[in-house]
């Protein structure tokens, strides 16, 4: 069976930038992950978009919505007359681009705007949706974002053709520019699946779609084979990687795909360059077809051709029930894409075409809905759906409410909106907890600083509590005091058996001051870095304690670290170097390379090392650790993958070892600028004040009532 692609081209353009330091030394250590999103690539540095937003008059929006969806422009027409199932399919290609292992991706910043996503062969034509809205945005301006807008106007759409909805949360930021730090696979091929193990469950993390340029799967079956059984498979792994159970798998396949069409008129060699490299005087706009005329009836995007059911802009059952009514034969479409027929197809299932004509044409299924009869787990809720439509509308609802706003983080991030007021466990609820009063809080002061435990065991346990958190999803952090809790007591990187005797303290003196653990957490950390600086270290309260029930444990262990550079551990070798996953951690705790390097200096010079290399201070909070590694007294050898000895130039006595993530501090030419900055005679107050900052801002990362 030969395979079909999706139609891409190549950029147009070659800049000669001139031989760059890349290409001289390609094993460089790359810290541009950390300066992404500055203000110099946003036009609206004064905007205050939380608060604009809470301006917007959003049922005016909605309305005006709800006219686009019906005025067909010539230039792009409506399917049917109606944009709904346009719009469904871009604000889903927005968001489906979450994945659990790092949780980046998802529709939080309106990336469908910029390179690759905008050019990715699975949003084929998704650059006339967003162009279709310009006007709703041109209109509402600075009140509403275009990530917001390409949310909402998918739930719009769902409204406005019958189907459940749970509403949608306003408050999402734009960024200005391509999101670089994003990892999205190794392949230089659009469609290349160079991702896998030995299994189809072996694909390789952080990622979640099958191939390159791919949202979720390859709709004809794995690299083109139309085998339900095997694409059950990808599916299966796929979603699972989305934050998706089968249940809610099967309801956004089924529900999702009871709108609109998929688009194979004719041969896919017929369509033009992507919006990246189309030309100049196409303003933006790619996938230019010459098959007839290009659009409506004539418009190709996957290579798939034909409506799933027979009402396309109605929400109904007409998808599972077309799916269990026929048996399905295999054949290719127009553009040459395997896709599937039903057998003896009664006229009353025939769909009208899109154009309104009299033309009735047969409905279709690829081979990843053919999936969801073929496996007997997808079947079996399939049919427990079809005998029970009012819940399969409402798991539709709730898991397409998920798929829209997982990575949103906590509902205390949630602005404004329509949406229901309901609490899901995958919204990591945590109760408020209680603002202490300066007295209040100078006796837990006294009391943590009278409990016995170290400044070691102090920091470490705050850093362990604090560092979970991550700014692609607004997941982990020091609210809640999950480190109680299953999963996180248990790993490795906390050393349990440690973390339980100081864990034991701080529960009782939690009891007997009346506050929360994540508190008393956050709270002996500043007083572990007060005791070895000297400085004072402030501290915000009133965060609550999680309970075992409201944490998914199976989504929380996907927050381990399986290495933390900032605390000297690995858990085993990986194909990336040390330093380069302490610079992904940094990125997600959106750290500066400033706030990275004061932040290992200071933990480090504290003692903090799981390994116990690095250490080489008194444990006192200054610029020791940074003047003893950049001192020449010294040289280094490696004795290991992740491990060096310093021996004494004089006598050859060793004197001290470390690992990558102490010694790049000293060997990469930009980091090494930074730690010679505190190194400095004159700047260890500095040094201190800035940990400090560096500090408190990942031990209120998680604290959106404070931003």
């Amino acid at each position: 069976m030969s395979e079909s692609k999706c139609p891409f081209h190549g950029s147009t353009t070659t800049p000669n930038l001139g031989t760059q330091n890349k290409d001289w030394w390609p094993n460089q250590l790359n810290l541009d992950i950390l300066r992404q999103h500055s203000d110099r690539s946003n036009p609206l540095p004064e905007l205050d978009y939380k608060k604009e937003v809470k301006k917007l008059d959003l049922e005016a929006v909605k309305k005006d919505i709800k006219v686009m969806l019906k005025d067909s422009q010539d230039w792009w027409p409506a399917d049917y007359g109606h944009y709904g199932p346009f719009f469904i399919r871009m604000t889903w290609h927005a968001a489906g681009t979450y994945r659990t292992g790092d949780g980046r991706g998802g529709a939080a910043t309106g990336a469908q705007r910029f390179a690759p996503l905008n050019s990715w062969p699975d949003n084929g034509n998704l650059d006339k949706a967003r162009r279709l809205l310009w006007p709703i945005k041109e209109k509402y301006g600075n009140k509403l974002s275009w990530a917001d807008l390409l949310v909402l106007v998918g739930n719009v759409a769902i409204e406005d053709m019958g189907g459940p909805n749970h509403g949608t949360v306003m408050g999402r930021e734009d960024i200005w520019q391509p999101e670089k730090d994003i990892y999205w696979g190794a392949e230089d091929e659009w469609l290349g699946d160079n991702r896998y193990g030995d299994t189809r469950q072996s694909l390789e993390n952080p990622l979640a779609a099958v191939q390159m340029g791919l949202i979720y799967v390859n709709p004809e079956g794995p690299n083109g084979n139309p085998d339900p059984a095997l694409s059950a498979q990808d599916v299966r792994e796929t979603f699972k990687r989305m934050a998706m159970n089968d249940e809610e798998t099967v309801a956004l396949t089924a529900g999702g795909h009871t709108f609109g069409k998929a688009h194979g008129a004719g041969d896919a060699a017929l369509v033009g360059a992507e919006p990246e490299g189309a030309p100049m005087e196409q303003m933006g706009l790619g996938w230019k077809s010459t098959h007839a005329s290009g659009v409506g009836v004539d418009a190709i995007t996957s290579g798939i051709e034909g409506p799933w059911t027979t009402n396309p802009i109605q929400w109904d059952m007409g998808y599972l029930e077309l799916l269990f009514k026929y048996e399905w034969e295999c054949k290719k479409s127009p553009a040459g894409a395997w896709q599937w027929h039903p057998i003896d197809c009664a006229v009353e299932d025939m769909v009208p075409q899109v154009d309104g004509s009299d033309v009735k044409v047969l409905p279709m299924m690829t081979t990843a809905d053919m999936s969801l009869k073929a496996d007997p787990h997808y079947k079996a809720i399939c049919e427990r759906f079809l005998a029970n439509p009012e819940e399969f509308g409402e798991t539709f609802a709730r898991a397409w409410f998920k798929l829209l706003h997982r990575d949103m983080g906590p509902k205390t991030n949630y602005i404004t909106g329509d949406y229901k007021n309901v609490e899901y466990i995958w919204q990591d609820p945590t109760p408020t907890g209680k603002i202490l009063t300066p007295a209040e809080e100078q006796n837990l002061r006294e009391a943590l600083s009278n409990s016995g435990l170290s400044i070691q065991e102090m920091v470490n346990t705050a850093w362990a509590s604090a560092s979970t958190f991550r700014g692609s999803d607004n997941r982990g952090g020091a609210n809640g005091a999950r480190i109680r809790l299953v999963p996180q007591k248990d790993w490795e990187v906390n050393q349990p058996e440690k973390l339980a005797k100081v864990l034991g303290v701080y529960e009782q003196i939690a009891k007997e001051h009346n506050t929360s653990v994540a508190d008393v957490i956050v709270t002996a950390g500043a007083v572990g870095i007060e005791k070895a600086s000297g400085q004072k270290v402030a501290v915000t309260t009133g965060r609550g304690d999680a309970t075992q029930e409201s944490t998914d444990v199976d989504s929380f262990d996907l927050l381990k670290p399986k290495a933390c550079g900032f605390r000297n551990y690995s858990e085993k070798e990986f194909a990336v170097s040390p330093e380069e996953i302490l610079l992904d951690k940094a990125q997600l705790l959106g750290l500066t390379p400033a706030e990275m390097t004061v932040l290992v200096g200071g933990m480090r010079a504290m003692k903090i090392s799981y390994t116990g290399e690095g250490v080489w201070t008194d444990g006192q909070l200054n610029n020791s650790w940074f003047k003893t590694l950049l001192a020449m007294d010294v040289e280094w050898s490696a004795t290991g993958y992740n491990s060096y000895v310093a021996k004494d130039r004089n006598t050859g006595a060793e004197v001290r070892t470390a690992s990558r993530t102490d010694l790049v501090f000293g060997s990469n030419s930009e980091l090494r600028a930074i730690a010679e900055v505190y190194a400095q005679d004159d700047n260890n107050d500095k040094f201190v004040s800035d940990f400090i900052h560096a500090w408190n801002k990942i031990m209120n990362a998680d604290r959106f009532d404070l931003k």
